[in-house]
């Protein structure tokens, strides 16, 4: 009978050391990535904030930089750690809303703008790195008075539900239908695999890139 205590007992023991390695591991990482970030943001002596004139350069502390958002020059301070979603949404004045900040990790395309012509997650791009990068929201793809193609077709079409995930699939399709202007509805599907709607409103979503590649009108 102590036997088999004994055996249970180290059985949860074994169980519960890895977990409990794991956590302890996490806290220490964690600890190290304070103290980097810490050492990484110090204030520059004399209070002068550095200019970053290309992205790769080394920066520490506040940077200013220059973003080049829907055609427009936008002059910002960030940190180096800032992503490009926080950028726009907390540190531009007027804000990008278009792109929304949900999982901020990279997972539900909700912060999706056009980079360079390609759909990238806003929440994964630190803002020093879109430096001298040519950047679209969907306020850049059109307005409620003049809206680009995809937008037409998602209105036509009810492709929106509550409407917080829209900004990143009218980004994301509007990048693909540029590099293929007619695409099968599988090939829209696969375009969209990483944008998330919580409504479940894919078919409409669908049905609207398709509209919008057959009337030509994702050209426009």
């Amino acid at each position: 009978m102590s036997d088999d205590h004994d055996n249970e007992r180290k059985k949860k023991g074994s169980r519960y050391d890895p977990s409990r390695r794991k956590f302890l591991k996490g806290v220490g990482i964690a600890g190290a990535g304070a103290a980097l970030a810490e050492h990484l943001l110090a204030p520059d002596a004399g209070g002068v904030i550095p200019k970053l004139n290309a992205p790769g350069d080394l920066v520490g502390g506040a940077v200013s930089i220059a973003l080049d958002v829907n055609g427009q020059k936008r002059n910002v301070t960030v940190e180096p750690r800032t992503t490009l979603l926080n950028a726009m949404r907390d540190r531009l004045d007027p804000a990008i809303t278009g792109p929304k900040l949900v999982c901020d990790m990279g997972t539900c395309g909700a912060c999706t703008v056009i980079m360079e012509g390609k759909p990238v997650y806003s929440c994964l791009v630190l803002a020093v790195d879109a430096v001298g990068k040519k950047l679209t929201t969907v306020e850049g793809l059109g307005t409620p008075e003049n809206m680009n193609g995809v937008q037409k077709t998602f209105v036509e079409h009810d492709a929106s539900m509550c409407g917080f995930c829209t900004p990143g699939f009218v980004t994301t399709i509007s990048a693909y239908l540029k590099q293929n202007a007619n695409p099968t509805l599988d090939e829209v599907r696969e375009a969209c695999k990483g944008n998330f709607c919580r409504c479940g409103t894919y078919p409409r979503v669908f049905e609207a890139a398709l509209a919008a590649a057959k009337s030509g009108m994702a050209r426009s």
